[in-house]
């Protein structure tokens, strides 16, 4: 059977994971290209906009594999897959494989718009739907699709999590009410990052803080919010919005 061959933008390493339910995971990235969504606010707005197309490599898991060992070495034993929304590649499960049988964990996070066979073999899956800030607009009953085959094939409810992206008070909104919808599963609510065209420096991450701040506060007011993680974008504080970090 032909290797399936994946649009890679970049691979990079070890650092840590800025995000999600793994946030400080020593980590290599795997970033692909391409989304089926145009988020208001993307950090990453490359993978899908066509700005950097002509960095798109095809590689079969094997490729990439070899390259994360020529950058990283042997100084990892985790890989994130990121995007743009890699759930979109039906292959993935091939290069999920192989880390595996290489000693790998995998960590991939998408936002719940199309499920994939391979969903199930992630050591860490997070699911983040899009708030109204977005301008995109979820469709919740793929969400609950999903949620339910992930809950079925992991009854103990580790290995996914959901988490919602807050910049305003109608994000909140959004957080709570699908915190309602899913209550047994592991939620996080991160803090947005409105700065993403900001040089970094101390004003800019007084902003950041500042920030978090705000959505700690309002999360520890909540009476709806009892069980939830409040995150900051992690690696904005070391590296603002650089690439490749």
């Amino acid at each position: 059977m032909t290797a399936s061959k994946f649009p890679v933008l970049e691979l990079f390493g070890p650092t840590i994971q800025g995000e999600g339910m793994v946030i400080g995971q020593k980590t290599m990235f795997v970033r692909t290209a391409g989304c089926d969504y145009s988020c208001a606010w993307c950090d990453s707005a490359f993978t899908w906009d066509g700005s950097a197309k002509e960095h798109i490599r095809l590689m079969t898991a094997e490729e990439i594999y070899a390259e994360l060992k020529q950058i990283g070495g042997d100084t990892f034993q985790h890989v994130t897959i990121s995007g743009g929304n890699p759930a979109l590649l039906k292959g993935m499960g091939e290069l999920v494989d192989l880390l595996h049988r290489l000693g790998m964990e995998v960590g991939l996070e998408t936002q719940g718009s199309r499920w994939q066979d391979w969903f199930v073999d992630i050591d860490q899956l997070t699911l983040s739907p899009k708030p109204p800030s977005s301008q995109m607009t979820p469709d919740l009953s793929i969400l609950d699709a999903i949620v339910a085959r992930l809950q079925e094939a992991n009854p103990n409810r580790t290995r996914f999590s959901l988490k919602v992206v807050v910049f305003d008070e109608q994000d909140l909104a959004f957080a709570v009410d699908l915190h309602k919808r899913y209550p047994d599963v592991l939620f996080y609510a991160q803090v947005g990052n409105d700065t993403t065209d900001a040089e970094e420096g101390m004003d800019f991450l007084q902003h950041l803080i500042s920030r978090y701040e705000w959505l700690v506060d309002q999360v520890s007011a909540s009476t709806a919010l009892r069980n939830v993680r409040v995150l900051p974008q992690l690696h904005t504080y070391l590296w603002g919005n650089r690439r490749g970090v």
